[in-house]
Order: C-alpha cells, then structure tokens, then sequence
C-alpha cells in the first residue's frame, strides 16, 4: 500500500527553519503527494522567508524524486492570539508584527480561504510550543509563565480545531506534537511545559470525540521523543537527555525528525482512517521502560546472562 495524499492541501503550523519535527512533516507530506502551506511566528518570518529566497535550504528541500519542496504558501502565525482583539497595541504596532497582516488563528484561516476556496486545507499540523519559564522548576513557575506555556502550547490547539475543523471536508485530520513529560518527570523540563503537554493529550480525546462528531475529522497526537532542535536547546539539558534516551530505549538508536514525519504522514492519510483520539509514541520505545539499563541489564537482554 503506497500513502497517496495527491488533491490534499496541508498546513503545518510553527515552521521557522529547516531543523526540527515541523519541517520534516512538511517535507514528508509533500513526498506522498500534498500541497503544503506553513505558518511561522512573525518575529522569525524575515530570516526564514531570507534562507529560502537565498537558497540555504535549497539541500534539505531536496526530494526523493529530484524535484524541490516548495510551499504554496507562508503565512504569519502567533497563535496565542485568536483574533486582532486580542492582540495589544505594542504587539500589534511593533516593527515585527506591523506589516504581516492579521497573523492571528482566524486572520490564518480567513486567508486560506482567500487563497484557496471554502474548503481551502484537508491537514492541520500544529508544531507549536512555547514555555517563557521553561528552565525553571514548576514549583518556581509563576502563575503567568504557567498560563503562557498552557495558551502557546496547548490551547492554540484547540483554537486552530475550532476554526479550521468547519472549514474541512470530512475525512481532514489534525495532528499535534507531545511529549513523555506529559505523564513522566523529566527533570528541567519545567515552566508548566509538562502541564502543557498533559492538557493537549487531554484534549486531543475530547476533541477528537467533539470534532469527530460535528464535523467528521480526526484528531491525534504524536508523542516524540527528544530531538536536539534549536527550540529545545531551552532547557539547557537536551543532549544529556537525548544521550540518556538512547542508552535505555529499546531501540537505541537517536531519534530523527524523518521518524516522526514518516508516522505524522501516516495519521494523516486515509489509511489511518480507523485512528483518533490518539496519542502515538514515536519515541524508539523509550515510554516503555520503566528502568534505566546499566551494563547487567544489557548484557541480560542480549541473553549473555
């Protein structure tokens, strides 16, 4: 079975280079076939929109057939804001932000459909997080950087569900990224990033259920393991971590953003047609374990104990 999306219009939001999960999903999905548009947050706009003028991503656009990745679109995107009323005058008249239109969730969808008609996107990724206080300790988090983490990373969410689900032909699926904090302490990673996390996979149930009923899409989630992306780098502990996942992962090897691409691609296709409500773990097995694996334990599991 080949995963064909040819006719199918995607976007994939929180795009701002060629590093990291959201744009090896673009460039997978435009593999099997997709159209794909991306939105950047407009404080990054002008060096992305300048790397590719100028080339500099030219090689990892490549594709397998030869041919290179081209967006249909770039659209302005700071989904902490669902509409130009609530945006502040400082945000609104700042240099950054000024000639980008409306760059809100409904300012994004209502371009689409100026672009592209009534039913202008069959695939929603949301590859967006945001934790101002990320490097403290939760119980050093204040209450606005915790609600900051939870409306940049989890509610936009559900705001980009609500305006973008009417807006699809049945069969459209939305696709978010998560991760094992969620459900597991991982020391450092901290700001309420966790809560965050714990909430979208929370709401990719109800809204899977709501969505799925109202308007007969799909809503799933990705829990990927660590990648050593510029945005994580944060924490100031993602290497260790990701050296740590791959010493005790079942599979270990280290994660690369084509993994989780390859599964985002999947979710989003029609194969996957019976999947909703769901949180799928692409992470090499590690949220299996329940054990860091010292020497004895390997030489065990390779059955030389």
């Amino acid at each position: 079975m080949r995963i064909d999306l040819s006719g199918k219009r995607a976007l994939v939001a929180g795009v701002a280079d060629d590093v990291g999960f959201g744009f090896a999903i673009a460039k997978g999905l435009a593999e099997a076939g997709a159209k794909v548009c991306v939105a950047a947050w407009p404080p990054a706009m002008n060096i992305f929109e300048t790397l590719l003028r100028r080339g500099k991503m030219d090689e990892s656009r490549k594709l397998s057939d030869g041919s290179m990745l081209e967006f249909e679109r770039v659209y302005p995107l700071d989904a902490v804001y669902d509409s130009m009323d609530d945006v502040p005058a400082e945000v609104r008249d700042s240099k950054r932000y000024s000639e980008r239109g409306d760059f809100t969730i409904s300012g994004l969808a209502q371009r689409m459909q100026d672009d592209f008609g009534e039913n202008p996107v069959d695939i929603v990724v949301h590859s967006l997080a945001n934790g101002p206080e990320v490097a403290k300790p939760l119980l050093d988090t204040s209450r606005k950087g915790y609600l900051a983490a939870l409306s940049a990373s989890s509610y936009s969410f559900v705001s980009m569900v609500q305006r973008f689900a009417p807006l699809m032909s049945e069969g459209g699926s939305f696709l978010s990224l998560t991760y094992l904090a969620s459900e597991r302490v991982i020391p450092r990673y901290g700001g309420g990033m966790s809560s965050a996390k714990a909430a979208l996979e929370s709401d990719t149930r109800y809204l899977a259920f709501e969505a799925g009923r109202r308007h007969g899409v799909r809503v799933n989630t990705i829990s990927a393991g660590p990648y050593a992306s510029r945005a994580a780098s944060v924490t100031g502990a993602i290497n260790e971590i990701v050296s740590y996942y791959q010493r005790n992962s079942p599979r270990a090897e280290i994660l690369e953003p084509v993994d989780v691409a390859n599964t985002a691609v999947f979710l989003a296709s029609p194969l996957a047609s019976a999947i909703t409500g769901s949180t799928v773990y692409v992470d090499n097995g590690y949220h299996a374990v329940g054990k860091g694996m010292d020497a004895g334990d390997l030489e065990w599991a390779k059955g030389q104990l």
